[in-house]
């Protein structure tokens, strides 16, 4: 007599992934902008990092480059209610750029080419969850989806991950983004539903 009862096969698992509520799964990857898409080459540019007191830490393409890289998979979820499933990046975690930074600030604003916005928390940064990133999927980022280089801070939703980011700005005191401007969330979390202002 066998161990295991015929036709048992141990635990059933879900053919539906476990997303954030009212998330639903996404195969492709939908180019949503702010704006126009900014067309900004290597060689022009830079990422700077500007503390509390002003004081500005600079990095250009070469630079970037040279520090150490990560090759992070995460999903991604779109306050338009997709989800994305092991997604594939390759960038420098933002606990290498702000090693070397003097800050007590408990705020960031990261700012981009084109002139887009958004405001988060330092420690949402912080400690493997932040990254600036230049590839996804094996291939270099392309310029609708933020190339030459985006944040991803996957954790909170996509509008947190600037596109074509260029810098971020270290505050004191919280300032809001361009979608928290208009009525989104200050954080942004997608488990939480903080979709919207008073959520």
């Amino acid at each position: 007599m066998g161990i295991v009862s015929p036709g048992f096969h141990g635990r059933r698992r879900s053919a539906r992934p476990h997303l954030p509520p009212g998330q639903y799964l996404e195969k492709g990857f939908p180019v949503l902008s702010a704006g126009p898409t900014p067309r900004v080459t290597r060689d022009q540019w830079e990422f700077v990092i500007t503390n509390e007191g002003g004081r500005r830490y600079r990095w250009s393409w070469q630079e970037f480059m040279a520090l150490p890289s990560e090759t992070p998979t995460v999903d991604i979820h779109c306050v338009t209610q997709w989800s994305k499933l092991d997604t594939a990046w390759q960038g420098v975690s933002l606990d290498v750029l702000l090693a070397e930074v003097e800050t007590s600030a408990d705020f960031a604003l990261a700012y981009s080419y084109g002139g887009y916005t958004t405001n988060l928390p330092v420690d949402d940064l912080l400690d493997g969850r932040a990254w600036v990133v230049h590839r996804f999927d094996g291939s270099d980022l392309d310029p609708e989806h933020g190339g030459p280089a985006r944040l991803l801070v996957p954790h909170l939703y996509f509008w947190k991950s600037a596109k074509w980011v260029r810098g971020i700005r270290l505050l004191a005191e919280d300032e809001p983004g361009f979608w928290e401007a208009g009525g989104y969330h200050e954080r942004g979390d997608p488990w939480l539903e903080q979709r919207y202002r008073g959520d």
